[in-house]
């Protein structure tokens, strides 16, 4: 999506294949959120997948309760649970490495109050080691 003044401000790559479409991964600058450039960018390929036949529009997997989950339910789609299958080489359940998790909570209110230049510094070291 462009802003008034032609700069792209919200975008969204997909993967078609058949009769489907998988948005996989979108990225925003700040000033989509007050030109509600998501829900265009999503309208906008929702409009140009139906034109090329698509019957399957992929929302891809999100947890309940986040943000994300609430978007694409907003948008009419009905959730479909999916199974996933674990191989467990360390400990006996499944590691919970989400912001859903208690134990992330300090940590998550302290992220959010770094300036973006120290949080982008730290971030990939950090996410290599959750678990």
């Amino acid at each position: 999506m462009l802003s008034p003044q032609g700069e792209a401000v919200s975008s969204v790559l997909s993967f078609y294949f058949r009769d489907e479409v998988l948005p996989y991964y979108a990225g925003d600058l700040d000033v989509a959120r007050e030109l509600a450039a998501n829900d265009f960018k999503y309208w906008d390929l929702m409009r140009r997948a139906c034109e090329r036949g698509v019957k399957v529009f992929d929302y891809g997997r999100s947890k309940r309760g986040t943000g994300s989950f609430d978007f694409k339910k907003n948008w009419g789609f009905e959730p479909q649970p999916l199974a996933y299958e674990y191989k467990l080489f360390k400990g006996d359940a499944i590691p919970q490495n989400n912001p859903a998790n208690p134990k992330y909570r300090a940590m998550i209110a302290l992220w959010r109050r770094l300036p973006r230049g120290v949080a982008n510094a730290l971030g990939p070291s950090i996410v290599r080691n959750l678990g």
